[in-house]
């Protein structure tokens, strides 16, 4: 007989059996979502590029990705000279490493019974009441890797590589956090489970009438969506914002001396940090694992194992973003890259964080409606955003050097060069004789 409800003792109380099948399901499908993706990304691009892309090793060319990781696996190891052995050894591991750690706290489904047992269990490995900022903090110790394995190479191009990404990393992980902070004010948790179980539904009171809504975050904190999803493209190095490997400037950034294995390993953390902050938006934003509207009119979407397929469903759009992107886009240069995410995504991060908490403090403590509030925020934030596109006053042209006047290198603010015999102007009246 089937029981009436299906029992869930939450997380911390799996037997040792299922807590080691967990760590080892994770654990391959984190590799094995790295091969697909690596595939999917050259099959993708390729057809953007009216190409063919990898289509040879085994159907469709799925098997070429795995092709590749044994070759590299195989290749030589080449140690250069000069290197600082223990850390250039141990750098890709600190990258590696916590990449796999991060995906404990995230959910996948609701609590399910084990084939062929008796026992339940939830579709998680264990949850925590601060797992986002678990996640955080695990996913900033990679950084320590590309510094470690640019400074260790013994190479300048190396160094720079790894001085790129942790100003990178710190500047984008200031606005990825500032955007999850109204996430946390709406759910009132910091636990991946209890904010997707907040996301179940939502109504609106719209002049006496109760409309039924999505309860995605995506939608009721579209600006925190927006800026997570520009955030988590720069905290992850990808393109354009692929700065710390920009192979025009760098060579290849922090992955210039490395080879076989080690070099692989950067790359898995790279990919594997790619599904951890596409698994953290569809969490914090999507709804996790629940089934989108309209296949949520199902009585059963959100129970069993179709949970699980809703999830990847929504990872693998993110992923899709993340190719769209680099196949589309030319990398940005690194002053602009650095002023966008200081002087543009962390202000509009403040503001948007004062006027959600203002919004829902003066719902708690007032009798004014709560959609006449959030209508005046949504006025306000479209006009702070069509401010930021009004043309700015041009700048005034410095004044051209006389003949005869010394040259300041230092008149606009910063160091130029003097100008170029053939770009001086002459004399009109030389010009005019010369005529």
């Amino acid at each position: 007989m089937m029981p009436l409800a299906v029992p869930d003792a939450g997380v911390g109380h799996d037997p040792w059996w299922v807590i080691l099948i967990k760590v080892l399901f994770i654990f391959v499908f984190l590799v094995v979502l790295t091969l697909f993706n690596i595939w999917w990304e050259r099959r993708v691009v390729a057809r953007m590029q009216h190409r063919i892309g990898p289509n040879v090793h085994g159907p469709q060319g799925l098997l070429q990705s795995l092709a590749d990781g044994v070759k590299l696996m195989l290749k030589e190891d080449l140690m250069p000279k000069g290197v600082d052995r223990l850390v250039f050894v141990l750098a890709p591991a600190i990258v590696a490493v916590p990449a796999f750690l991060t995906f404990a706290v995230i959910p996948f489904g609701p609590t399910v019974k084990i084939p062929f047992t008796d026992t339940y269990t939830r579709l998680q490995l264990t949850d925590l009441p601060v797992s986002v900022l678990y996640v955080m903090a695990i996913a900033s110790i990679g950084i320590y890797g590309i510094v470690l394995g640019g400074w260790s190479s013994n190479s300048t191009y190396s160094l720079l590589g790894g001085l790129r990404s942790s100003a990178q990393m710190i500047s984008y992980e200031v606005a990825m956090g500032l955007a999850l902070v109204t996430v946390f004010l709406f759910a009132g948790s910091l636990s991946t489970s209890e904010i997707v179980a907040a996301q179940s539904h939502q109504t609106v009171h719209w002049f006496g009438a109760e409309i039924p809504l999505p309860g995605w975050y995506a939608f009721l904190l579209f600006p925190s969506f927006v800026i997570y999803v520009i955030s988590m493209v720069g905290e992850t190095n990808r393109a354009p914002f692929d700065l710390p490997e920009a192979e025009g400037e760098l060579v290849a950034g922090f992955l210039t001396e490395y080879s076989s294995i080690k070099y692989a390993m950067f790359f898995l953390a790279e990919y594997i940090n790619m599904a951890t902050v596409s698994a953290l938006a569809t969490t914090l934003f999507l709804g996790g694992w629940r089934a989108p509207w309209p296949i949520s009119i199902w009585d059963g979407a959100n129970s069993g194992f179709w949970p699980v397929l809703w999830f990847m469903g929504k990872l693998m759009c993110f992923i899709f973003f993340y190719i769209w992107l680099r196949g589309t886009l030319p990398r940005l240069r690194y002053d602009q890259f650095m002023k966008f995410g200081w002087k543009v995504l962390i202000p509009i991060s403040l503001a948007w964080i004062l006027l959600v908490a203002t919004v829902r403090a003066v719902g708690r403590e007032t009798n004014f409606s709560r959609t006449t509030l959030l209508v005046a925020a949504a006025v306000v934030l479209v006009i702070a955003v069509i401010s930021m596109f009004v043309p700015q006053k041009p700048k005034e042209e410095p004044a051209e050097v006389a003949d005869g006047e010394e040259f300041d290198a230092f008149a606009g603010g910063f160091p130029v060069p003097p100008p170029l015999p053939s770009q001086q102007t002459e004399p009109k009246s030389k010009a005019g004789s010369r005529g």
